[in-house]
């Protein structure tokens, strides 16, 4: 399936997920290296390199594009570098779909990486009063798992959703990430063991909320037609890829806010923010979400996994948890769910994270996920979600 929106990936790299203590550019070159060998393609063919940020890492990591462009050996390629939380990696892949479909670039080069600090994410250094994201950790206490833990109690309150159920997520992907090369945590778990770890943000317990995480990941891009002329025979290709912003009035909350917007006047759009993320991306690739054959989400904690079925479609609101007990979204099941193991077997490396979806799904597509392999797998979907209004989903096919 392609469109005329698609663009080819060619090859794809990661460096493991872990807590190695080294420079963030270090992983982002073992990636970038990675996938270029995959590709087949020389670094000197690449003309531009896309970067995605990490902020916490001073002017090298705000300049992503450049860094990488610069630790690999200057070439004259052009650069951008994006910056969107945990979104980051995808609009540094839009930004090189872009300008491929544009002629400006025809092998696209595609890096995140990320090294964390202990503990929860929190804003960088300074006092901003006037930062909603700054307020929530120094006025509120709030923490990132202090939300998810709020979105488990919904999904209980309104839903049915049991402590059982957040906990069988965190099986479910425990048991892929055994076979990937690439996870932090290789350990399958039970669901007694996840229910008797300790509380964290009530009703989550530390075992259904991710790690912060170093890693890299990368992908090489380019047009249909560089794919044909250097004879690669039915490529993976990006054929969607969604960065959309919430419609005004947004009725559910989204960190790092604490209230809604009042609809008093206007009425909220049909579709939620998180489920406006994959519908875009669907709409663009001209597919629907009964063509999907795996999906990889944004598990920040078990419990949220659960809304993203519902927000990417693989079933109507309300009815995750019946997907989830019925096995559908294991691996052999009918649409498997993050079977690389996600978030919950890697982490948050966060501007590695959107890519390494991305990277994920590619091999997925080519039948080279030993040990966590989607049988059949012909069409791929990805979600993830930044601070401050930023989405994205990829939509892949082969």
């Amino acid at each position: 399936m392609s469109s005329k929106h698609s663009v080819a990936v060619i090859g794809a790299g990661m460096h493991p997920w872990g807590k190695w203590g080294r420079n963030f550019v270090e992983y982002g070159v073992v990636a970038a290296r990675a996938a270029l060998e995959d590709a087949g393609v020389a670094w000197t063919d690449v003309d531009f390199v896309a970067g995605a940020d990490t902020i916490r890492n001073g002017y090298p990591g705000f300049i992503a594009g450049a860094t990488f462009a610069q630790a690999l050996g200057w070439s004259g390629a052009r650069v951008s570098s994006s910056y969107a939380a945990c979104a980051s990696g995808v609009q540094a892949i839009a930004s090189a779909r872009a300008q491929i479909l544009a002629g400006l670039s025809e092998v696209a080069l595609v890096v995140g990486a990320d090294t964390t600090p202990k503990g929860f994410f929190k804003p960088v250094g300074g006092d901003r009063p006037d930062d909603p994201d700054w307020l929530r950790f120094h006025v509120l206490g709030a923490t990132n798992p202090t939300y998810f833990g709020l979105y488990a109690q919904r999904r209980k309150s309104v839903y049915g959703a049991t402590d059982e159920d957040f906990a069988q997520i965190k099986v479910k992907n425990a048991a892929a990430g055994v076979h990937n090369p690439y996870a932090r945590y290789r350990k399958e778990v039970t669901i007694d063991e996840v229910l008797s770890s300790p509380m964290v943000a009530n009703p989550l317990r530390l075992l259904e909320i991710c790690a912060t995480s170093d890693g890299g990941a990368a992908v090489v891009l380019c047009s249909l037609e560089y794919a044909k002329r250097h004879g690669i025979a039915n490529p993976v290709t990006i054929d969607g890829i969604s960065t959309v912003t919430p419609t005004f009035p947004n009725a559910v909350i989204e960190m790092p806010n604490f209230a809604t917007d009042s609809w008093s006047s206007v009425t909220p759009n049909d579709l939620t923010f998180r489920a406006s993320i994959a519908h875009a991306a669907y709409e663009e690739a001209g597919i629907s979400p009964a063509d999907v054959s795996l999906a990889e989400v944004y598990d920040l904690s078990s419990a949220l996994e659960l809304d993203w079925y519902e927000d990417v479609g693989l079933c109507e609101v309300g009815e995750a948890e019946h997907l989830l007990r019925s096995g559908a979204t294991t691996l052999g099941g009918r649409v498997p769910v993050n079977p690389s193991g996600g978030l919950s077997s890697f982490g948050e490396a966060i501007p590695a994270q959107a890519i390494a979806q991305v990277a994920e799904c590619t091999w997925q597509l080519r039948g080279q996920a030993d040990g966590h392999q989607v049988e059949g797998a012909t069409v791929a979907v990805t979600a993830n979600q930044g601070l401050f209004g930023h989405g994205s989903s990829v939509v892949l096919s082969r």
